[in-house]
């Protein structure tokens, strides 16, 4: 049996609840609950269990110090000039990018394909589709968010279910962030 796996930075509180109350005023934008907030650090993909010991065994010998992240501004992804997903963005963070990339060649070691994509963190807010209403104002509403930085303490190995409401996200293992 297979899982679907990706590592990710979870969210407090006190960040989720401000985004939390950020989710409306676009019509037909599928938006996330508290549960989902993340920041994904990467996406594995569907692995069997011995691909995912050796992904957890890497993944607990990362090593990476606690750091201040902040949230600053939102934005959006679109493709073929349709808007698929309304996300929050991050002040510039060298220990984020470290990070992400220590998680990276953890993965590749436990036998992983190197990530083609270009690291862009985000949290998504909403996912959109052909019938979701126009976002941009929105978008000018929330460009000055900025939220007070939280410590970043630990990161998680997730396991993505998908059901008919959309996808439910389980914590499989939290790492410590330590030097």
């Amino acid at each position: 049996m297979s899982a679907r796996l990706f590592v990710a930075l979870g969210l407090p509180e006190k960040v989720s609840d401000p985004l939390l109350d950020l989710m409306e005023g676009v019509d037909g934008a599928r938006w996330q609950d508290a549960d989902n907030l993340h920041v994904t650090l990467r996406y594995i993909g569907a692995v069997d269990g011995r691909v995912a010991d050796d992904v957890h065994l890497a993944l607990s010998q990362v090593r990476a110090p606690p750091f201040p992240l902040k949230i600053r501004g939102v934005g959006h992804f679109e493709r073929k000039r349709l808007g698929k997903a309304l996300w929050a963005d991050f002040a510039p963070s060298p220990p984020l990018e470290a990070l992400q990339h220590s998680v990276e060649m953890a993965v590749r070691r436990a036998g992983m394909e190197a990530e083609t994509r270009k690291f862009m963190p985000h949290i998504t807010l909403a996912r959109l589709n052909r019938s979701t209403g126009d976002f941009s104002n929105w978008l000018t509403r929330h460009g000055a968010l900025a939220l007070p930085p939280w410590e970043v303490r630990t990161m998680a190995l997730y396991q993505s279910h998908l059901t008919q409401y959309g996808a439910h996200y389980e914590v499989l293992e939290t790492y410590p962030l330590q030097p």
